[in-house]
């Protein structure tokens, strides 16, 4: 008894521990990204209170009233210093204001378009799992063939390729040329495949060649050489034996493809009309909508978070080493 007491003991000492670094982090990136994203957005040229009064009213019923009465309801007058604290208050109380655009919660707004946003990172990320290593295993089985050259070539043109402009490509390729999926929106059926296609073909450009690599040292190694001698065929030590070390850096490098997919986000939802956090985000930009812009940052950048944290997890799982 007094054994299962101190083996969870011991495992409550090691959660905690695993979990505190984390947490720490997502608090340091929600003062972070809330307190840049409040100095940056009164940086913009413009004036903020015609901004918002376009982004309620429309930008040909804006008046120069309707922008004064704007600038006195929101007190945006006010030294920055009183507004920023009013915000890190509220956060604190897990409160992240009120839309200066639609007087909607930021928070009730962002709950809102978290599904979809999340509904086409995880269908991004799968595809790009899909089709990324497994053409890399399949060049790394056979380096410098036409499949290796043809994935480099291949990988490198979708890396040089900025999203936005792979997602016209595909527009007009699959819309346009073809009629088999819309072009934006998503009522219509199969309207996620486009935005999810365009930011898949980035990630697995980098994850293919990831693979490949990983693919190329598992073929070289003892172990591999050792499974072959004692009667396995090629498949078969693939299977046992080199999959899962292929599947670790593979993994590992998840972490920095977060960063490029939470940035794909913004620009692929925005191009396809996408309801997702990335939409709203750009949106409150051109509203000059301060808790909208705080509170959907602050939201993309604890993802981030989040994915690395499950990143971490998975690394633990298939490489043994890590968790001592």
């Amino acid at each position: 008894m007094d054994l299962n007491r101190f083996l969870s003991a011991r495992s409550g000492q090691r959660l905690a521990a695993a979990l505190m670094p984390r947490l720490l982090q997502a608090v340091l990136v929600a003062l972070l990204v809330g307190t840049l994203c409040f100095f940056m957005t009164r940086m913009l040229p413009g004036d903020m209170a015609y901004r918002i009064a376009a982004g309620r009213y429309g930008y040909d019923m804006v008046t120069t009233e309707a922008a004064l009465a704007v600038r006195d309801e929101l007190g945006l007058d006010r030294h920055w210093f009183m507004a920023l604290s009013e915000w890190w208050s509220r956060l604190l109380h897990l409160d992240l204001g009120v839309s200066q655009v639609s007087s909607q919660p930021v928070l009730a707004e962002i709950a809102h378009q978290l599904g979809p946003t999340l509904r086409l990172s995880l269908l991004a990320m799968a595809l790009s799992l899909l089709v990324g290593p497994t053409l890399g295993v399949l060049a790394g089985l056979h380096p410098g063939r036409w499949l290796d050259r043809a994935t480099l070539a291949l990988s490198v043109g979708l890396r040089a390729l900025p999203s936005f402009l792979l997602g016209l490509i595909l527009v007009l390729l699959f819309s346009v040329q073809l009629g088999a999926l819309p072009a934006a929106g998503h009522g219509d059926h199969g309207g996620i495949l486009l935005p999810a296609l365009t930011l898949a073909l980035g990630l697995a450009a980098v994850s293919c060649r990831v693979a490949r690599d990983a693919m190329v040292q598992v073929r070289q190694s003892a172990y591999f050489a050792f499974a072959l001698t004692k009667g396995l065929s090629p498949a078969q030590a693939l299977a046992r034996h080199g999959l899962r070390n292929v599947a670790a850096p593979v993994t590992a490098y998840l972490g920095v493809q977060l960063v490029m997919l939470v940035e794909g986000v913004v620009l692929v939802e925005t191009i396809f009309a996408w309801p997702g956090i990335g939409h709203a985000l750009v949106h409150a930009i051109f509203g000059r909508d301060v808790p909208m812009i705080q509170g959907t940052a602050l939201v993309l950048g604890l993802m981030f978070v989040l994915f690395n944290a499950l990143v971490d997890a998975a690394c633990a799982f298939l490489d043994p080493r890590g968790r001592a």
